[in-house]
């Protein structure tokens, strides 16, 4: 038993430097760990000391999305942020569901683990479902929540969400997703409102996570609870309250295609006294308005 746990430590420490070969570490020098959960390793990332701030990524993204933020943020706090199942460093099976409920319990268990208190939690995209759920489930140790452009509500009666669903549950787009790795190399661009915030070498470190089929199942399981969830997001919707007493910060991407202002306009009825700020910009407003939104965050936590 000793010789087969060393043995698969070994050979996670093997896959692990493989898969940070391609990384440009001027950009994401930060030291890799690796929690497990039942569907396999969970890479993660655990900078600097203090309070905690939880960085929770939607798709196609990993933690690299946060990299600025981490650099920044970790000169005065403890900055962890993971990589679901399926994404970024993280194990990549092709028979976990990799629904956003499956990744919310991976999350709060690592919570739980990692006896994680007094978070700052930061979510984004599908991270929105996922973060949010673990925080309901972990009320205790959330301290404070920042949005970016994300919802948790049903959606099967959304009609954008609807056509999207139907592609994706598609043979055109199993194809479109797992053979030409669609999600990161095409939508991932079509979410910046600027292409020229995204540059080549930035844009290759979203895709070279998926290098081949069996490595993209974690983009179009998660592509296809987009409405396939919608249930699960509506009954975590009716949960919210149990964090409204928590202070709120949106930081909002004004010229979003996926998720516009109009689930801005949802997120402001249901917390009215959460802080908000919009940007001239797209879906991934990390990338688009880093030193902005760096700053709202950093005055949010240190008021």
């Amino acid at each position: 038993m000793k010789f087969i746990l060393t043995a698969l430590s070994i050979f996670t420490l093997m896959n692990s430097a493989l898969a940070q070969s391609w990384i440009d570490t001027s950009l994401y020098p930060f030291k890799s760990h690796y929690h497990p959960v039942k569907a396999g390793n969970m890479h993660y990332i655990d900078e600097g000391t203090g309070d905690i701030i939880l960085f929770v990524h939607g798709t196609p993204t990993w933690s690299f999305l946060y990299r600025d933020f981490i650099k920044e943020l970790s000169k005065t706090h403890r900055c962890i942020a993971i990589d679901h199942i399926g994404f970024g460093l993280s194990d990549k099976p092709n028979n976990f569901k990799g629904r956003p409920e499956d990744h919310a319990k991976n999350l709060s268990l690592f919570i739980k683990d990692l006896n994680l208190s007094g978070i700052t939690l930061v979510v984004h995209d599908f991270g929105g479902p996922i973060g949010l759920a673990a925080a309901i489930e972990n009320k205790d140790r959330i301290q404070k929540i920042v949005l970016f452009n994300t919802w948790l509500w049903e959606t099967a009666q959304n009609e954008s969400a609807i056509k999207v669903d139907k592609v994706i549950n598609s043979s055109l787009g199993k194809f479109m997703y797992l053979k030409m790795n669609v999600s990161p190399k095409m939508l991932l661009k079509k979410g910046f409102s600027d292409k020229q915030n995204l540059s080549k070498n930035v844009h290759q470190h979203y895709v070279k996570p998926f290098p081949n089929k069996n490595s993209r199942y974690g983009l179009l399981n998660m592509g296809k609870s987009l409405v396939g969830s919608s249930e699960w997001y509506g009954q975590q919707w009716k949960l919210l309250d149990s964090l409204s007493d928590k202070p709120w910060l949106i930081l909002w991407g004004s010229q979003d295609e996926f998720i516009s202002t109009e689930y801005l306009e949802i997120w402001k009825r249901r917390l009215p006294q959460a802080q908000v700020a919009t940007y001239d910009c797209g879906h991934f407003v990390q990338e688009e308005k880093t030193l902005e939104t760096i700053k709202a965050i950093k005055e949010f936590v240190n008021p």
